[in-house]
């Protein structure tokens, strides 16, 4: 990230480039001032119909498109490095570029070639930026994900606070929240916005920076000045035409100053043109059920841990039948809410399509055809929709229509339509008049853009009507003209074609040519005009084609100009009703999160859980959402249900067994449950009871930072500090597997000692799941403590997982046959069951195993076996451990008596 601010860089620039300009071609001299105001970003310079990148840029597009890099000419005596890409094809660059963390400026040509050329001498068309494509200002489909938020961010300080403000180009959303200095990377782990804009004195501070570098999506420094909440605050006001903000909630300083800076940055990357915002909404401090990064990735609640949407329990639970339904979903999921009453409305909607299958199935059939109208609209309110966004405008108020209507007569036939559908239920309906216009206004196929023309339907503009009829009819009569020509020359291969050069010429093949020009030539007193040979043609043109082209151009120049406006004033009334349209957008949004839920939970048997406000955690049943459904697509295979009962009395389950039980599976549908409960959906158990969690904890899986020089070990203690220090009463923990990543006794002491700290201190409800067998006697001495296991069958010589848990604790690991599962070497499988054996029978007797000369692992294979010698001696295993005794004997440091009963204890290994 740069030291300079932008603003000194990009005077620093322009001084440059008017240096260098100097001695540029008129042209190159352009390019030079637009690339020097926009220093850092990749200049597309439009030029016909490619879009082209000169110098540096030109180098780095190549590079990261994977496209040809050439030379165009010298500038200042060196060779101008340059690529391109197509006009219509650019979005596909586009996307890569933003992927590969670039910014791009677009620069558009801002009138017709043929003006410029009007204006004499060597006159540059005239060029500008529209506008700067960053991460975070997306709005087009074509570089968006359909069912996930795109979010620009911004950070702000201000009285010793953090204030942090998001909104979404693409639809609108606006909101605000003051975030704590502990809490901000989880906030940031729910949004994960596409780019974060922050001031430099933030940027400044190594734990924000070093928070930001670790992230996917781009941090943006700006200037401390942007970031003035005085200034933010008028820029809100005449924003939305307010004199006060106190009407959209009370926001504190941090989140005016970051609120305004964000406003500021869309203008500056959107060069001035308005876009559609929502009014702000602000989320209040510590909203909703805390949910840390780690615990996210380790849930694998939006993404899995290979970073794709595939797997995910985002994934397994949508089945969304719109984009906006699929956002909202994602928002919701991300988002698990902590008001009870919130809950319940949205619990009430997805039980409303529980409990009547043909509403639900009548509701999702009409949703199917439902257009993104969120995103059209703000396409359309940036100057980017084309008919397409408006036909989308038009079909989506349709459907809310016919929505409104189907829950109006289930209304009248069951009423009861509370929660959050009767909320939404109005904003489905009013828009007749704007339905009533696109309708007569758009024609049945429909351009990608209104430059294309063709659009407006035929009786919708009479004048129009008569342009098109007069341009249509003289192509009537261009193919009129070349019926006539080819009779009269004889020649029936004798065409009238067209291009942007020459306009309507005749073409005939070489062979004909001659023949053309001595009979009906100019000089031969007929009326073909010649103007160009070619290798195997010959073009003519007329007086008559000449007087027609001019007709037809200036028809269809005044039909496209007179499209062109009725486009403007369609988006126009469309931009005026823009909130009422984006409230019916969210309404269909609702509903079909809503419908979808239903349908998951009749179709997997989910039940619709009792959340209050206490601190039981009952679940009967209850199955992992994501493993079940994978199990559902193999033969044979059942997902096994469980019960947890967490209560004040026994809120902190011990949880062993052995590996591939089921243990951590087990963990993680509870946290699931939880997220899914609160989030407003059924849950896949036979009942659930639930008290509110705040915060929602999981130190799972062992991995490392390289990059910040963490081993697994710290990592997972970096976490369990994390937990130990925020955990409350009303939180739900779930540990597996604390302590692997060190030696056995200091994991053992380790885990131990935290949980102590679970059960005295965080009082929270947790699952704790381990292989140290020796954390049972903790039952004994904490009250809220039960142990609880894993079972497992035995039958003939092998193990049976029988995936339930039971209460009591695991007598056994069963490590050596799961290593014989993966396939380890027969031999290796027999070597580990000896030394098992051995340590096993060690431990019974009191013994422990202390240098490696003693240890079975490290002896050669018939080492302390029976009959087997040990250095010639003869002695086995016992004999060895004598000598090993003797050997680290201190004889003069032994008091008598301790020398006394050293000897017993000898002589007592040498009888054995």
């Amino acid at each position: 990230m740069p030291t300079d601010t932008l603003d000194n860089r990009k005077q620093n620039d322009r001084a440059a480039a008017a240096s260098d300009s100097a001695g540029a071609t008129p042209m190159m001299a352009q390019f030079l001032e637009i690339k020097a105001a926009h220093p850092d970003a990749l200049l597309f310079f439009r030029s016909g119909d490619f879009y082209e990148l000169f110098f540096d840029d030109a180098v780095k597009a190549a590079a990261a498109l994977s496209i040809t890099l050439t030379r165009r000419g010298k500038h200042a005596g060196e060779d101008v490095a340059m690529c391109g890409v197509p006009y219509h094809a650019a979005d596909s660059y586009l996307h890569t570029l933003i992927k590969k963390g670039f910014r791009v400026a677009i620069c558009e040509q801002m009138e017709d070639p043929g003006v410029a050329r009007r204006r004499g001498g060597k006159a540059l068309i005239r060029r500008e930026v529209v506008r700067v494509v960053t991460p975070g200002t997306l709005t087009e489909d074509a570089l968006l994900e359909a069912g996930r938020h795109n979010y620009l961010a911004a950070l702000a300080d201000a009285e010793g606070r953090l204030g942090l403000a998001w909104i979404d180009m693409s639809t609108g959303d606006f909101r605000t929240r003051p975030v704590a200095d502990d809490e901000l990377a989880n906030v940031l782990a729910r949004l994960d916005p596409g780019e974060v804009v922050l001031p430099e004195r933030l940027w400044s501070k190594p734990a924000l920076s070093a928070l930001f570098e670790e992230r996917d999506g781009a941090a943006t420094v700006e200037p401390d000045a942007r970031f003035d909440s005085t200034n933010g605050r008028k820029r809100i006001e005449d924003r939305f035409g307010v004199e006060t903000l106190d009407a959209f909630g009370d926001f504190s300083r941090a989140e005016i100053a970051a609120a305004g800076a964000l406003l500021d940055y869309v203008t500056l990357t959107q060069q001035g043109r308005d876009v559609r915002l929502d009014p702000p909404v602000r989320e209040h401090d510590r909203s909703g059920m805390a949910i840390d990064a780690a615990t996210r990735r380790n849930l694998e609640i939006t993404r899995s841990l290979s970073g794709e949407r595939r797997g995910s329990l985002l994934a397994t639970i949508d089945r969304t039948r719109t984009s906006a339904g699929g956002r909202l979903l994602a928002e919701r999921l991300a988002a698990p809410l902590t008001e009870l009453d919130e809950i319940g409305a949205r619990l009430d909607g997805v039980a409303l399509f529980v409990d009547h299958a043909d509403l639900r199935a009548d509701l999702r059939r009409r949703l199917q055809g439902a257009p993104d109208m969120a995103r059209a609209l703000a396409r359309l309110s940036l100057g980017r929709g084309g008919p397409r966004d408006l036909a989308a405008i038009r079909d989506g108020l349709v459907v809310a229509g016919e929505i409104a209507g189907v829950l109006h007569d289930h209304a009248a036939g069951a009423p009861g339509l509370g929660g959050e559908i009767g909320r939404e239920r109005a904003a489905l309906s009013g828009q007749e008049v704007l339905i009533d216009l696109l309708a007569r206004a758009l024609s049945d196929k429909l351009p990608l853009l209104a430059r294309d023309g063709g659009f407006v339907a035929r009786g919708y503009a009479p004048r129009l009507d008569e342009l098109i009829t007069l341009r249509d009819e003289s192509e009537r009569l261009v193919r009129a003209l070349q019926e006539k020509y080819a009779r009269e020359a004889g020649i029936p291969s004798l065409k009238v074609r067209h291009n942007n050069v020459l306009g309507y010429f005749v073409e005939v093949t070489s062979t004909h040519g001659d023949k053309l020009m001595s009979r009906f030539g100019q000089e031969a007193g007929g009326r073909f005009i010649h103007r160009q040979t070619l290798a195997s043609a010959v073009r003519f043109t007329t007086v008559e084609l000449g007087e027609l082209e001019g007709k037809i151009r200036a028809a269809a120049e005044k039909a496209l100009a007179l499209e062109l406006e009725i486009f403007d004033e369609l988006v126009a009334r469309i931009v005026e009703g823009g909130d009422a349209i984006a409230a019916t957008a969210h309404a269909l949004a609702v509903l079909d999160v809503a419908s979808a839920l239903a349908e998951l939970a009749v179709e997997a048997g989910y039940t619709r859980p009792e959340i209050d406000d206490g601190t039981d955690f009952d679940i009967r049943d209850g199955r992992h959402p994501v493993v079940e459904r994978a199990l559902g697509g193999a033969e044979g295979q059942a997902f096994t249900p469980n019960d947890c009962g967490l209560s004040a009395d026994n809120r902190l389950w011990l949880v062993t067994g052995p590996n591939m039980a089921g243990k951590s599976t087990f963990l993680r549908q509870n946290a699931v449950i939880a997220i899914l409960a609160q989030t407003g959906s059924f849950v896949p158990a036979s009942s659930a009871r639930i008290g509110i969690v705040d915060k929602l904890f999981s130190r799972v899986g062992a991995s490392d930072d390289l990059a910040r020089g963490r081993s697994t070990f710290m990592v997972e203690m970096v976490e369990t500090a994390l937990i130990l220090n925020q955990a409350g009463p009303k939180s739900l923990v779930i540990f597996d597997e604390m302590g692997r990543g060190t030696a056995t006794f200091d994991g053992l002491s380790i885990a131990w000692a935290a949980v102590e700290h679970l059960h005295d201190v965080n009082r929270c409800r947790a699952l704790f799941a381990t292989h140290y067998h020796e954390l049972t006697a903790l039952q004994g001495r904490l009250d809220a403590l039960s142990t609880h296991t894993m079972a497992v069958k035995e039958w003939q010589g092998d193990v049976v997982f029988l995936h339930e848990v039971a209460p009591g604790a695991a007598d056994r690991s069963y490590g050596i046959h799961v290593a014989r599962l993966a396939g380890l070497p027969p031999a290796v499988i027999e070597r580990a069951r000896e030394v098992l054996g051995r340590l096993e029978a060690q431990r019974e007797r009191g013994q422990t195993a202390t240098l490696a000369d003693d240890l079975p692992l490290f002896q050669a294979p018939g080492a302390g076996r029976p009959g087997a010698t040990d250095g010639g001696s003869g002695g086995g295993t016992d004999d060895g451990e004598l000598r090993q005794r003797l050997r680290t004997l201190r004889v003069d440091e032994l008091s008598p008596r301790a020398a006394l009963d050293l000897l017993y204890e000898l002589t007592g290994l040498a009888r054995e």
